[in-house]
């Protein structure tokens, strides 16, 4: 069985017991959270879709923790200006392994 939820701005195909990065939540680790925007349930031989969100479904979480990402380096550089900016981005994750999903 296998679900597709949005999360963050972006969708990720999940199923039990897997480990997942999402972009940054605002829960602490050991907690449990419901993710309740569900895209798609599919248990093998059916499939619900639906429009956006499928309405009564839930995936259970429970939340890892949170981590950095890669550095990310952006240089601004205007050639035969003597102008050169250097700055960075380091986006953050939280880490959930999923325990349930629940039509």
């Amino acid at each position: 069985m296998y679900a597709v939820i949005f999360c963050g701005g972006k969708q990720q195909k999940v199923s039990e017991g897997d480990v997942v990065s999402v972009d940054l939540l605002d829960a602490q680790a050991g907690t449990d959270i419901e993710l309740d925007k569900v895209l798609l349930i599919s248990d093998g031989t059916n499939i619900k879709v639906g429009a956006p969100y499928l309405a009564g479904a839930k995936v259970t979480a429970k939340v890892l923790g949170a981590h950095g990402g890669e550095k990310v380096k952006i240089v601004k550089f205007r050639r035969r200006k003597h102008s050169q900016k250097v700055t960075g981005h380091r986006q953050w994750y939280t880490d959930l392994q999923i325990t349930g999903i629940n039509q």
